[in-house]
């Protein structure tokens, strides 16, 4: 992937971050405020429990695991490129972070589709 279509994907995952974040604020500490969930606390165990059944809740942390997972190790990466280190080195750390960020990636996945499906 070129660079600059790797750093506009990095730039897009930020926003897009951003914008679920934000999100994840306003409903869970907002509560009190607009009363989403009819009086139980945001953080409860069955708050939580049903928020997981909801497709729209396992898309949104589906979506923030893949924004957080590839803003966080491409912004590492470039910091780490920044070092001038050799071209194998650069090889090495990128395939690294493909691997860790593609594990992490379908573990959460399973995660959130497993707490969909309870």
């Amino acid at each position: 992937m070129k660079i600059s279509v790797a750093w506009t994907w990095h730039l897009l995952a930020g926003v897009a971050l951003a914008f679920l974040l934000g999100t994840h604020m306003f409903i869970m500490h907002l509560d009190d405020v607009f009363n989403f969930f009819g009086g139980a606390k945001a953080v409860s165990f069955a708050a939580v429990i049903e928020r997981g059944k909801q497709v729209s809740f396992a898309i949104s942390y589906i979506l923030l695991l893949a924004a957080a997972l590839y803003h966080g190790l491409y912004g590492l990466r470039t910091i780490l490129f920044e070092l001038t280190l050799a071209p194998r080195a650069e090889k090495m750390i990128t395939t690294l972070f493909v691997a860790i960020g593609v594990a992490l990636f379908v573990y959460g996945t399973i995660a959130a589709v497993t707490a969909y499906r309870a």
